[in-house]
């Protein structure tokens, strides 16, 4: 391997989770209320499982409430905009995340578009993404949140850099060239259908890979000393029928080119829930009319 630094999600979400839970403290003795996260899973999915634990436990860590509803998977979709509709009402509720992916019988864009956008955590209510491209305050998806922040801790400034995003989903690849916008880089989407998607790649000083193939992304791919920001998260299989993570960038190549690159796992999946939690702080601040902490 490079020379390139790794650039450690683990311990950057900790910082984050650390001002997070000094900011639940004191909303709580200054102004009488507990930011409140309510999470909903419907169905089984074992991946969504692990993953609404591991918010919940973040979530009681930080010092903020964690409201958890876990419905089977033939629940009714009417049934399921019933309790969105009671979590929008609920005043100790500050922030609303339903767990995706939904079963078939439910359209997630109908539920999404039910949650008060003022609670909308997750950041993916056509009004918060309207807020966003326009440049307004607005509650931000928290994996593009979360790579802005991890590609700032490699170069503080981003202004002017040549920025490439590879894929263009609304959970990561649109609002990430969002706020790269703010951040004053020169963006490129790029995407499957991209021409010459290698060559476009290599003009980038800083690469935001979300496209969900594992490692796609290779050494020639990266120009030297550039910034990698890994989003993918892939399961492939691995010697003696167990299974390894990876990313959607061949680590070990593209580290001995980049200047600086996330680990899959440890980079920019830790974010993703600090960010959640950040929201959820934020959204309480603006629900109860107080500034909001450092976090």
């Amino acid at each position: 391997m490079g020379d390139a630094r790794i650039i450690d999600g683990k311990a950057l979400a900790a910082e984050v989770r650390a001002r997070i839970a000094v900011a639940a403290a004191d909303l709580k003795t200054k102004h009488g209320f507990t930011p409140g996260l309510a999470v909903v899973l419907v169905g089984e999915n074992p991946a969504s499982q692990v993953y609404v634990r591991s918010k919940k436990k973040q979530t009681v860590e930080t010092g903020m409430a964690s409201f958890d509803h876990t419905l089977p998977a033939e629940t009714a979709e009417e049934e399921l905009l019933a309790l969105v509709d009671r979590l929008n009402a609920d005043p100790e509720v500050h922030g609303i995340l339903v767990q995706l992916p939904l079963p078939d019988q439910i359209d997630a864009d109908k539920v999404l578009e039910r949650i008060d956008p003022a609670k909308d955590v997750d950041g993916f209510h056509p009004m918060n993404a309207g807020r966003l491209s326009t440049g307004q305050p607005a509650l931000v998806p928290c994996t593009p949140v979360g790579s802005v922040l991890l590609a700032k801790q490699a170069r503080p400034d981003l202004t002017g850099l040549e920025a490439v995003v590879i894929g263009r989903s609304n959970i990561v690849g649109k609002p990430v060239a969002q706020l790269l916008l703010q951040e004053n880089c020169t963006v490129t989407i790029a995407h499957s259908r991209t021409r010459d998607l290698p060559g476009v790649t290599r003009r980038a000083d800083l690469v935001i890979a979300a496209v969900g193939r594992p490692e796609m992304v290779r050494r020639d791919w990266i120009k030297p000393g550039a910034t990698v920001i890994d989003v993918g998260i892939n399961r492939i299989e691995a010697d003696g029928g167990k299974s390894r993570l990876v990313g959607d960038v061949a680590f070990d190549e593209a580290a001995e080119v980049a200047g600086a690159i996330t680990p899959v796992p440890g980079g920019v999946g830790p974010m993703t829930i600090a960010c959640l939690l950040r929201n959820t702080v934020q959204a309480a601040c603006a629900i109860e009319g107080v500034a909001l902490p450092e976090v």
